[in-house]
Parts: C-alpha cells; sequence; structure tokens
C-alpha cells in the first residue's frame, strides 16, 4: 500500500501543500517542553536575580515572535497571520515547563507555530542562564493538544481534559 506524502509532488520533489480550496476553521494547538537545570539557576531565575535580566519574560516574548516567524524557519510551513499566541512557565522538580498555545482562524493548523514558539522559549532560557549552568538540558518537545480543522479534537496521553 502506498502512501501519498502531501509535501512531496508526483516526482517526489518538496512542494508547500495548496490549502486554497480548504473552508477556514477555529483552529488551537498547544506544545509543551522542559528545560532540567542545576538548584542555583532554578532559584536564580525564580528570584529574578540573573544577571541578564528577566529570564521568563524574556523567554515569553522570544517565544511568541518565534511563533510569528514560523513560516520563515519551517521549510514548506505556511505563513500565518496568528490570532493569539501565549506562552506560560511552571516551576518543577529540577526544571521548567514552558507551555505555548497559538489560535488562527484559518485553512491550516498552528501546530508548527506552537511548538516553534516552546522551542525557542526553551532556548532562550538557555541563553539567559548558561553563566549559572552550562550543563542544561531541553526536551520533552510536543505537541499535548489541537482542536479545529479536518482532524478535529486531539489530546496526547494524559492530556485528554485539556481544555481549549
Amino acid at each position: 500500500m502506498t502512501t501519498k506524502l502531501t509535501h512531496l509532488d508526483e516526482s517526489g520533489n518538496a512542494r508547500m501543500v495548496d490549502v486554497g480550496g480548504k473552508t477556514p476553521a477555529r483552529r488551537i494547538a498547544v506544545a509543551s517542553g522542559i528545560i532540567s537545570m542545576s538548584d542555583r539557576a532554578l532559584q536564580a531565575i525564580r528570584e529574578g536575580s540573573v544577571k541578564k535580566g528577566d529570564v521568563l519574560a524574556t523567554a515569553r516574548i522570544a517565544g511568541i515572535m518565534a511563533a510569528k516567524k514560523t513560516g520563515d524557519l519551517i521549510p514548506l510551513c505556511h505563513p500565518l497571520p496568528i490570532d493569539a499566541v501565549n506562552v506560560d512557565f511552571a516551576f518543577e522538580q529540577g526544571s521548567i515547563r514552558v507551555t505555548a498555545s497559538a489560535a488562527i482562524e484559518a485553512k491550516t493548523g498552528v501546530e508548527m507555530e506552537a511548538i516553534t514558539a516552546v522551542s525557542v522559549a526553551l532556548v532562550t532560557i538557555y541563553d539567559m542562564a548558561k553563566a549559572l549552568d552550562k550543563g542544561m538540558v531541553i526536551g520533552g518537545i510536543r505537541l499535548i493538544a489541537k482542536d479545529g480543522g479536518k482532524s478535529g479534537r486531539w489530546r496526547a496521553a494524559g492530556h485528554e481534559d485539556l481544555a481549549l
């Protein structure tokens, strides 16, 4: 059985998917990721005493900006006029979890925008706090929920009750 790959034409060349015939729909996506670090770095971020400035405020802005630029960063990804992007942080045991949501009324989804927002927010945290801990580890970046479009509602295991 052959599966038709949407980003390849009949000759196997990369192409952008044509969404021109699709009906616009409300679409929302949520992604998350985590950065693990030393207690020293975590405490400095929590207290706002990192020499480079407010780590989480800077990471929030970086994540929002990255979501807006996703079409420029990811090959074959549509540039989208995003309606909203939110980036939030939660302190966990030895780490910070970043969660980002993106929303739009469009012909294609915003999963890549949410994932990009998380990724850049995490890298920004690393950049701002690397003087305190060069061994920080970024990981677990993933889509945790989406609503809208042809595939409808989807939730990752453990996030079935997440309301969007």
